[in-house]
């Protein structure tokens, strides 16, 4: 007999992504061990007045409910990806990788339209800085704000008339059942996706092994490979997931293919490369080393200092 507690954050999405492990795995557990879960408030949850990258970026998503593990308040977590930084505390692994949904961002507008058709000065919304450069590479004639709350929160900001436009990831957008609020779908081409985005990171302590050899179940090896050689390309910038830091990897028959960019948060500069090859860690690392040797180190540097001032 065992209780295996699940946490996730509290946000309709967080628990729609939980349930959906939970049911997956409880079919593989061995009579008797249930799942039960624990609802735990991030302080990203609580920040909603300040822009992520000034509150030190997406890992304030994880903090808490990384400490109620390691604390064996809980013995699972569930996290969307792209919120997980770089390095995980030790004593925690990644028990296991989900399918990746799809990877995209979208466009939300409020009168229907495209990113390119939306009227110069048009208000657009999104905290990441990613997002933000890419727009106004595309678009410096748009103004970017910061935009913060969950999905419907978002949402309703766009209704209200706050934003013309919104940019969300896909796959939350999916897990939600929204498709049809969608304008455009953004290919990788116009917008990289975020390092992890789509998939789901099942989190655990590395020294629960009956729990680490159960959640294979959920573990997809080819999302677990793309999503391995983008986050070493991301742990090689020191892990900053809150910075303007993209990587999006595909398998393909002749391995993996990794495209990434660093830009600043003005859209200008963008630098960007790409890498392909078998070793998904080393993919990550080589790509790295080619946007610091176009002077991705020195752009970064600069962004963290004017975040800080």
């Amino acid at each position: 007999m065992r209780t295996v507690v699940v946490g996730t954050r509290r946000s309709e999405l967080a628990l729609t992504q939980t349930q959906w492990v939970m049911d997956h795995l409880q079919p593989s557990l061995p009579e008797g061990w249930e799942l039960k879960q624990e609802r735990i408030v991030t302080k990203g949850d609580q920040i909603l007045h300040v822009t992520l990258s000034k509150v030190g970026g997406k890992g304030l998503f994880v903090k808490e409910i990384e400490q109620a593990l390691l604390d064996k308040r809980i013995d699972l977590a569930v996290h969307s990806m792209k919120d997980m930084p770089g390095q995980m505390p030790t004593g925690l692994t990644m028990g296991a990788v989900t399918r990746r949904e799809d990877p995209r961002d979208c466009l939300l507008s409020r009168e229907g339209l495209t990113l390119d058709q939306l009227p110069a000065g048009a208000r657009v919304g999104t905290s990441s800085l990613r997002r933000q450069s890419q727009i106004l590479a595309l678009r410096p004639d748009l103004v970017v704000e910061p935009v913060r709350g969950n999905l419907n929160t978002r949402y309703r900001k766009l209704m209200d008339g706050q934003f013309e436009a919104i940019v969300l990831a896909y796959a939350g957008i999916v897990r939600m059942g929204w498709e049809e609020k969608v304008t455009e779908i953004l290919e990788p081409a116009t917008m990289l996706p975020a390092v992890g985005q789509g998939a789901l990171a099942v989190q655990c302590r590395s020294d629960d092994h009956d729990l680490l050899e159960y959640l294979q179940v959920l573990n997809d090896p080819e999302t677990e490979r793309s999503v391995t050689a983008e986050r070493s390309f991301l742990h090689s910038f020191d892990g900053g997931c809150h910075l303007p830091i993209a990587g999006y990897a595909v398998n393909r028959p002749d391995g993996i293919h990794l495209r990434g960019m660093v830009a600043h948060p003005s859209g200008n500069p963008v630098l960007s490369a790409e890498e392909s090859g078998d070793n998904s860690r080393e993919i990550g690392k080589r790509l790295a080393r080619r946007l610091l040797d176009q002077g991705a180190g020195v752009l970064l540097e600069e962004i963290r200092k004017g975040i800080q001032s």
